[in-house]
C-alpha cells in the first residue's frame, strides 16, 4: 500500500488558553478527495492553515509527499495550492494580470497558454480583460479557483470553493473538482457546509467538532454509523451536540 500523499498526526493548535485544534489526526490518499466537515469554530480552517505553513502547530506532525512539512515548507508548498471564498485577489488588477504574477510566483510553463486553459475551464474566458475588484463575488470565487489550478497543484485545498455561487454554477464547479482530480490524479482537502458538494464530490469526510475528530469515513459509513438519511442531518447534530453515538447506542444507553 502506498503512503498517504498528506498524513496529519495528532495535530494541536493553542492560541493562548484557547485550544482550537486538539490531538488531530487524519490521512489522505493519492489522488482521493476528502471532506473536512464541522461548524463554524470546530477547528477546520486552522487545521488547514497548519497543513499550509502558515500556522506553526503546538504540536503534532504534518507530512506531505512524504517529507516533513516544516523542514521542506518551500518546496512542498510549490506542488500546492489554495482556494478559500473568503479571500480575494488584488482587486486593482485585471483577471489575467492576478494570474500572471500566481504563475510566474509558481513558475508555471506556457503560461499564457495555461491561463486560457483555466479560466476557460471555469467559464470564464469572458471576464479575461476585466478589472478583479468589480466581478460578483461568485466571478471572484471562480477566478480564485482560477488561481489554485494554475500550477496544477499535486495537493489542492478548497475551503467552502461553492459557498457564494448559485446552484448552476455550483454543480459546474463540483463538476470541475471531479474533473481535475480524475484526468490530473490531484488530491484534495476540501471543505463545505453543503452537503450536496459533499456527498457529490468527496471520498470520505472526516467530521469536526471544537477541535477533535469525532469520525472518519466513506459518505455511507457515516450514514451508517450515525443511522440518518443524509449528512446534512448528521451535520446538525454535530454542530449542536457534539453527539457521534448512533442512534441505536442512544436509544440502548437510555433504555
Amino acid at each position: 500500500m502506498e503512503p498517504p500523499l498528506l498524513q496529519v498526526r495528532d495535530l494541536t493548535k493553542k492560541f493562548g488558553n484557547v485550544t482550537s485544534v486538539n490531538g488531530v489526526s487524519f490521512d489522505i490518499g493519492d489522488g482521493e478527495i476528502l471532506g473536512l466537515l464541522g461548524a463554524n469554530g470546530a477547528g477546520k480552517t486552522t487545521a488547514i492553515n497548519m497543513v499550509l505553513g502558515i500556522v506553526t502547530p503546538t504540536g503534532g506532525h504534518i507530512e506531505v509527499f512524504g517529507k516533513e512539512l516544516m523542514a521542506n515548507r518551500i518546496e512542498v508548498l510549490r506542488s500546492m495550492n489554495f482556494c478559500s471564498t473568503y479571500t480575494q485577489l488584488p482587486g486593482n488588477l485585471r483577471v489575467w494580470q492576478n494570474l500572471k504574477v500566481f504563475g510566474q510566483i509558481y513558475r508555471v510553463p506556457n503560461l499564457k497558454a495555461r491561463i486560457d486553459e483555466v479560466l476557460e475551464m471555469l467559464e470564464i474566458s469572458h471576464l479575461k480583460e476585466r478589472v478583479s475588484g468589480e466581478l460578483s463575488a461568485g466571478e471572484g470565487t471562480r477566478l480564485n479557483l482560477c488561481k489554485a489550478l494554475l500550477n496544477r497543484p499535486r495537493l489542492l485545498l478548497l475551503d467552502e470553493p461553492t459557498a457564494s455561487l448559485d446552484p448552476d454554477i455550483a454543480d459546474k464547479v463540483r463538476k470541475v473538482v471531479k474533473r481535475i482530480r480524475d484526468e490530473e490524479g490531484t488530491t484534495i482537502l476540501y471543505t463545505s457546509h453543503n452537503m450536496r458538494d459533499v456527498e457529490e464530490v468527496c471520498d470520505r469526510v472526516v467530521f469536526m467538532h471544537k477541535g477533535k475528530v469525532l469520525f472518519t469515513g466513506t459518505s455511507e459509513e457515516t450514514l451508517h454509523h450515525f443511522e440518518e438519511e443524509s449528512l446534512e442531518d448528521v451535520f446538525i447534530r454535530v454542530a449542536r451536540s457534539g453527539d457521534i453515538e448512533s442512534n441505536r447506542e442512544r436509544k440502548e444507553g437510555g433504555s
